[in-house]
């Protein structure tokens, strides 16, 4: 029974994030409302303890100020012009056939999803991209979608911690450092975009197999960098440089993050007169906010025995192929159906009591978590997003749509990443 009524917490957020209702004019349920919601619940059946929300802001503050940096990073990108320079790339390859232009699309996106995180990728370059291929190709509308999948699909298996917020939440719990993270991940994570893309590309083989280019209006072309694109470049060339040796010698990443936001916003200041506070707005204060409470009601969870239930199933299995196997799996698909963030807290937990967070385990249950999104637009805030953008630029994308292309993106790319990672561990 106590198990039972733990779940109610839980589901109270997941119902709430996924429907987001509206409370008249102007109050709308965001996610961390719901999740204030869930822990509250849970507050009241005493399945929780006040103590146990200042134990997780104690253990979680350190990457929760890595994840707001590097969202503070990416938005230093934007403002001085980098993301649409580098879509100026894209540009330039519509030129060429579609299927080139589509190609450098993909590849531009899982750059950006690697070096800053894949909501950045996702929600900066889709209304980029989407503008680009109507100017491009006007007489050839039905290109638009494509590239949009291009977009979203390149934000797949994190090579790098810091390219997914999630990520670097669990693999911080776990104890997993950054040059660890990515001696595995950056194979497991190519090998993966290699299997997505060939995937994507027989999704929409009928659209790009174009070999005529692009004839709609170019646009201007782009001077030389400016001090502040240079200087910006510098700083987040730097911080990519320092990461992997301030993780040599056990210092933390979230530190290196910072540093590198402080700089980014010193020349966002100095050289395009942008205020410091209005940065504060670029954070998502909201996901962190919404990950805090998860993590606190997984706790619940686990102390009411709800989570031993996901640590039984990992546990099914004798074998490391086995476990890896079951845990990459049943991730995808509980991220798929709960969203990727919960999901991830619950099998940090889980984790912990079967292996006493094993790294290969983990790393598996990240992979089901980064890829399962694909399956169903619930699965992560980024994919409701970016629903909602195509939305608002005018492009409708069904729900069987959605699901067609991410089971044949998905099951591909998770199989060869799982088999990447045994490979390798």
């Amino acid at each position: 029974m106590e198990q039972a009524l733990a779940l109610v917490g839980p589901s109270v957020t997941v119902a709430l994030v996924l429907t987001r209702p509206r409370f008249g004019p102007r109050l709308r349920i965001t996610p961390a409302i719901a999740a204030f919601a869930g822990v509250t619940v849970m507050l009241v059946m005493r399945t929780v303890q006040p103590i146990e929300i200042l134990h997780a802001a104690q253990e979680l503050w350190r990457p929760f100020l890595g994840v707001a940096s590097i969202m503070i990073t990416a938005a230093v990108a934007e403002r001085v012009g980098l993301l649409e320079r580098a879509a100026h790339f894209a540009e330039k390859a519509t030129n060429g056939p579609v299927w080139l232009a589509f190609g450098v699309v993909f590849a531009l996106s899982a750059a950006v999803a690697s070096t800053f995180n894949n909501d950045a990728a996702i929600l900066v370059l889709t209304p980029i991209i989407v503008r680009l291929v109507r100017r491009r190709y006007p007489q050839r509308p039905y290109l638009t979608m494509p590239f949009a999948f291009a977009v979203f699909a390149a934000a797949g298996v994190a090579p790098l911690v810091i390219s997914n917020p999630i990520n670097l939440v669990v693999s911080s719990h776990a104890g997993i450092g950054f040059n660890e993270y990515a001696a595995i991940m950056i194979p497991v994570a190519a090998a993966g975009l290699v299997a997505a893309f060939v995937a994507l590309c027989f999704c929409f083989r009928k659209e790009i197999t174009d070999n005529t280019p692009a004839r709609g209006p170019a646009s201007e072309p782009r001077g030389p960098l400016r001090r502040a694109e240079k200087l910006a470049l510098l700083v987040m060339g730097v911080g990519l440089g320092m990461y992997p040796v301030v993780s040599f010698f056990d210092g933390p990443v979230w530190a290196v993050a910072f540093v590198g936001a402080a700089a980014g916003i010193w020349v966002c200041r100095r050289y395009q007169g942008d205020h410091v506070v209005s940065f504060t707005q670029e954070v998502a204060w909201d996901v962190l906010l919404f990950l805090l409470g998860v993590f606190v009601m997984a706790q619940g969870l686990r102390a009411t025995g709800a989570v031993g239930y996901l640590t039984s199933l990992y546990g099914m299995a004798s074998s490391t192929v086995g476990q890896v196997s079951i845990i990459g799996v049943v991730s995808a698909l509980g991220s798929a159906v709960l969203n990727n963030h919960p999901m991830a807290i619950m099998n940090a937990v889980a984790i912990d009591d079967l292996m006493g967070r094993s790294h290969p385990h983990v790393l598996a249950a990240l992979i089901g978590g980064d890829l399962g999104p694909r399956l169903l637009p619930i699965g992560s805030l980024a994919g409701l997003l970016w629903m909602r953008v195509l939305q608002r630029d005018g492009l409708e994308l069904s729900i069987r749509q959605f699901v067609r292309v991410g089971v044949t993106l998905t099951i591909p790319a998770l199989t060869i990443s799982l088999a990447v990672l045994l490979w390798l561990t």
